[in-house]
């Protein structure tokens, strides 16, 4: 990423109405708020919300349905891209003063810590997250919450490795049999890659990706790009990747398995939230409230392979439970507050 659009710097310049926001102070976390007719009214009064997501172009269409499906008379427009660029797009709009989205969803939770910290938030409690969610899965503020949680894992083709040869952790992935034969994504365009680096780098060491660079690594972007080269058998495994999609073409009958590393498994929180200059508030709430319901959590599940933290929502037949997986500490502020240096140290290495 351009230091010009550093998370630090990205919303910098945007003109005395974002500077208004930076300086507005979060006030005390409201109480829950019901789904009203009133709401209801409103919001189809306004006829459309805007979706920025990183989420699956399929789980988000299919969430965009089913809400559309429950609120007649309100669209919902998806704009999918990876989180790394959702950030970036928010803060050009903004810095441009162009208020174009409603609600957000990012696979990096840092982006919530800044968007936070400048004041960009509305605060907004649905029903279902005052109710189930954890409070280590909701700001304390009432400006956001986990959406859904995922994964990022070490994988592999299971027509190219045997059994007895998977990698069962990360060392493994440094032995000299695996050169040439490892994907990777980009922490610079995947939010959950980010976050997975920055767990790596902060629990096994620099060392160890300067160990990894050297394996010729295939290089791609997104966190979905590695199992699919996977299920190509362009290369027999992956460092790391969206555990979801593994799910996904195992489930379609592709030759593809989900690992788990000995270590710990990187955890990646995607919460949800909306803005305050966003220009259907209305719209924005009542969708905001539908995406943390049981029923929308479960789609997150079985449509998109994810994880939920609703109680009322069951794992899928055939998925290891998330409770058995060893995982490693999110720590969101930490991914703000060393983004950049991830970044440079991880480009350099990778020369990518």
């Amino acid at each position: 990423m351009h230091k010009g659009l550093s998370r630090r710097n990205v919303l910098k310049g945007s003109g005395a109405a974002v500077l208004g926001l930076i300086a507005a102070k979060v006030q005390a976390a409201p109480g829950a708020s019901a789904v009203t007719p009133e709401l209801i009214a409103a919001a189809r009064k306004e006829g459309k919300v805007v979706y920025y997501t990183s989420i699956d172009l399929p789980l988000a269409e299919k969430i965009a349905k089913s809400f559309e499906a429950k609120y007649p008379g309100i669209a919902v427009r998806v704009e999918r891209t990876g989180a790394e660029r959702v950030f970036q797009r928010i803060g050009q709009e903004y810095g441009s003063r162009i208020y174009a989205v409603d609600a957000v969803n990012s696979s990096d939770a840092a982006h919530f810590i800044v968007w936070k910290r400048d004041g960009l938030l509305a605060p907004y409690v649905p029903e279902d997250v005052a109710q189930h969610y954890p409070a280590e899965h909701k700001d304390a503020d009432g400006l956001f919450a986990s959406f859904r949680v995922g994964l990022s894992v070490i994988g592999c083709n299971t027509d190219l490795v045997k059994p007895d040869d998977r990698p069962k952790s990360f060392a493994d992935l440094l032995d000299p049999k695996w050169k040439g034969k490892i994907v990777k994504a980009h922490p610079s365009y995947s939010g959950t890659i980010m976050t997975a680096t920055y767990q790596l780098a902060r629990d096994l060491g620099w060392s160890y990706l300067e160990k990894l660079a050297q394996q010729n690594v295939m290089q791609v972007q997104s966190a979905s790009d590695p199992p699919k080269k996977l299920a190509l058998g362009e290369r027999a495994a992956q460092a790391d990747g969206n555990e979801y999609n593994l799910f996904q073409l195992r489930e379609a009958g592709q030759p593809v398995e989900p690992l788990y590393a000995s270590e710990g498994t990187p955890l990646i929180v995607g919460p949800n939230g909306i803005f305050k200059n966003a220009p259907n508030p209305s719209a924005a709430r009542l969708f905001q409230s539908y995406c943390f319901t049981a029923e929308c959590q479960q789609l997150v599940i079985d449509v998109g392979g994810l994880r939920s933290v609703h109680p009322q929502t069951k794992e899928k037949p055939g998925r290891r439970p998330l409770k058995d997986i060893k995982t490693l500490k999110d720590d969101a502020e930490g991914v703000e507050k060393h983004g950049e240096e991830i970044r440079m140290r991880y480009t350099k290495l990778f020369k990518v």
